[in-house]
C-alpha cells in the first residue's frame, strides 16, 4: 500500500550540535539559535511554517549528543529519509559537509507524542580537563582546571545528590518560579578518564592531565541545575568545602550554600529518553 503523502505526520528528530556559534536552543528574534535554524530549513523544504517541540533548552555555547523535537506537518519525505535529506541542507556550502547541527534520526510517532511532555527523563554529561597546563583548541568544549582535582571527594558528594530532594539550592537565582524544585536524580557519577590528546596538538605536554567526566540523569532539571551541582563538585574537589557541605545546601535550600555555576562550555546533552526500562547504561559505570 502506497503511503499517503498528504496525511499530516508527527516526525521525532534526534538532534546533534555544537553549540560554540549559537546562542542557545530557543528561538530568538535576530540570533542565530539551533531551534531557529532547523525550523527555518524545515519550512523550506515542507513549504510550510514548521514549529519545533524540543526536550530542553540549552544554553549559549552548551553542546547535544542527543537532543530531542518533534513537529506535526504534512510530510512528503519519508521519515527514513528525513535525517539525510536535513543533513544535506543543513551542511550546504560547509567544508567537508559538516555542519554544526546534524540529525541522528528522524522517525514518525504517534499522533498523541511530545517530544517534550512524553519524555521521562534526560542525561547530561559534563567534560573537564584537568592539566597544570591550558589548551586553546578545547576551550569551547570543555571546563579547564588548572589545579588538581580531588575525584574521591566528588564521588563522596555526589552520593548525596542522589534520589529524590527538594533541588531548590542548584537553581540559580532569578529564575522562573517553579511549581515544585523536587527531582529526581537516577543516576550521578564522576569518571576519571585520560586526557583527550585526539583534540590536542602533538606538541602539547599532557603527561598530567586527564579529563574528569560528570554523567547526572534525572526524571527533570531546574534552571543550570547541571551546571551548579558541577560547580558544587568542583568546590568539593579543589578541597573549598566539604562534601557533607552539599547535604546542608539541600537540606536548607539555600542557593548561596551551594557551589558556582560552572561555565557552558563543557555542558553535554547526551540523551533524552521516554521509557526508562530500555534506556543504556553510560559506558564506565
Amino acid at each position: 500500500m502506497n503511503e499517503d503523502i498528504s496525511k499530516e505526520k508527527n516526525i521525532l528528530l534526534t538532534i546533534a550540535y555544537d553549540g560554540t556559534n549559537f546562542c542557545g536552543w530557543q528561538r530568538q528574534p535576530g540570533s542565530r539559535t539551533v531551534c531557529g535554524e532547523l525550523e527555518a530549513v524545515l519550512t523550506d523544504l515542507l513549504k510550510t511554517p514548521v514549529k519545533l517541540n524540543g526536550t530542553s533548552r540549552t544554553d549559549a555555547g552548551v553542546h547535544a549528543l542527543g537532543q530531542r523535537a518533534s513537529f506535526k506537518a504534512v510530510c512528503p519525505v519519508p521519515a527514513e529519509r528525513l535525517a539525510k535529506v536535513l543533513n544535506d541542507r543543513l551542511a550546504k556550502d560547509r567544508l567537508e559537509g559538516v555542519g554544526d547541527i546534524r540529525i541522528l534520526e528522524a522517525k514518525e510517532m504517534p499522533e498523541d507524542f511530545h517530544a517534550r511532555f512524553s519524555s521521562r527523563g534526560k542525561r547530561y554529561v559534563y567534560r573537564i580537563y584537568n592539566s597544570p597546563e591550558r589548551s586553546i583548541f578545547i576551550r569551547d568544549h570543555f571546563y579547564q582546571l588548572s589545579q588538581p582535582l580531588d575525584v574521591s571527594a566528588m564521588r563522596k558528594a555526589s552520593a548525596y545528590i542522589e534520589g529524590e530532594h527538594d533541588f531548590a539550592c542548584f537553581m540559580s537565582s532569578g529564575s522562573t518560579p517553579q511549581e515544585s524544585t523536587v527531582r529526581t536524580v537516577y543516576r550521578l557519577r564522576v569518571q576519571e578518564l585520560s586526557a583527550p590528546a585526539a583534540l590536542l596538538p602533538s606538541g602539547e605536554n599532557m603527561e598530567e592531565g586527564r579529563e574528569v567526566r560528570i554523567i547526572i540523569e534525572g526524571n527533570g532539571f531546574l534552571y543550570n541545575m547541571v551546571r551548579i551541582i558541577t560547580g558544587t563538585l568542583v568546590e568539593c574537589g579543589l578541597g573549598r568545602r566539604s562534601p557533607e557541605s552539599v547535604r546542608d545546601a539541600i537540606e536548607k535550600k539555600d542557593r548561596s550554600l551551594a557551589g558556582h555555576t560552572a561555565p557552558p562550555q563543557g555542558l553535554y546533552l547526551a540523551e533524552v529518553f521516554y521509557d526508562r526500562s530500555t534506556q543504556n547504561t553510560p559506558k564506565g559505570e
